[in-house]
């Protein structure tokens, strides 16, 4: 074959080393391109399950958290705790996050420093309202650290708290006698309840006075034996500023914007004033589970 076929490449010390012209159309790009593509979903999938265990990691601290804040800090005497550290160490988490879990749940750092209180207000795409509390022991770092976090999903922060109202509820577990919320409404009303609801799964929710949500859960409890599942201070959106979400993109945002928010160790709950709209079902449930409604 004539040289006047290949191209000169490159020399050698006997001659050169040419390319055949008409193998220039032969290309491993589409084997290249499926590797890359490949690797493309395994990064993928990874990130989710990242995400996915950061999400249950914030819950089982949460719960830790709760149960040592409302039955004491000695899983000893508090089984709804030593449930709650049995369930994390399942999952992998480190014994070191279940002390510092705990001593949130009293109030303090792993090391006894006295933790604090804050709101954080912000506007989100598209225009949703967010409140973020916050437990700290410094202010201005939490501050810096979710107003970064906010700042990267293209938001910012707004004094948007007068369009939510703030409220107790307190969750008690489905009765063993089958009570609902019209058996026991007088005696919670009498005990400082505002409202009073019986979930689709059982559970009977009150509502009360924020400063009067420990001494009604105490007294409900006591008077009517009802066991005490949760008890919390909610900030909850006015229905005339409620944001219907247009798509399940939205959700799948406003769920990656949460899931942010709750790697800042600080953060407790997130409420925000977005409505379910044209949203399915599924993802709809899955967005609701990442924040306090």
């Amino acid at each position: 074959m004539s040289t006047a076929l290949y191209q000169r490449s490159s020399r050698s010390a006997s001659g050169f080393i040419g390319r055949c012209l008409f193998c220039r159309h032969l290309s491993d790009t589409t084997r290249l391109s499926s590797g890359h593509n490949r690797w493309s979903k395994i990064k993928h999938d990874k990130g989710k399950n990242d995400a996915q265990k950061n999400s249950q990691r914030s819950l089982l601290s949460k719960e830790i958290a709760y149960a040592a804040k409302a039955f004491g800090a000695d899983p000893a005497d508090n089984p709804r705790l030593a449930a709650a550290i049995s369930e994390a160490k399942q999952a992998g988490f480190p014994k070191a996050s279940i002390e510092v879990a705990i001593a949130r749940g009293q109030g303090v750092t792993a090391a006894g420093k006295p933790l604090e209180s804050m709101l954080i207000e912000a506007v989100v795409p598209p225009s949703v309202a967010v409140v973020i509390d916050c437990q700290t022991d410094s202010k201005l770092r939490t501050l810096q650290e979710v107003r970064a976090t906010i700042k990267y999903h293209e938001g910012a922060l707004s004094p948007i708290g007068y369009m939510f109202n703030k409220r107790g509820r307190i969750t008690f577990e489905p009765d063993e006698r089958g009570r609902t919320a019209d058996d026991v409404l007088d005696e919670a009303l009498e005990a400082g309840a505002e409202d009073i609801e019986t979930t689709d799964d059982g559970n009977i929710v009150v509502y009360t006075e924020p400063s009067r949500t420990a001494s009604v859960a105490t007294e409900l409890t006591t008077s009517l034996g009802l066991r005490l599942h949760c008890s919390e201070i909610l900030w909850l959106p006015a229905s005339d500023t409620m944001v219907e979400a247009p798509s399940e993109g939205t959700v799948r945002q406003l769920g990656e914007f949460v899931d942010d928010l709750q790697k800042e160790q600080g953060v407790q709950s997130v409420f925000m004033n977005i409505a379910q709209g044209s949203v399915n079902d599924d993802a709809w449930a899955n967005f609701k589970s990442k924040i306090a409604l």
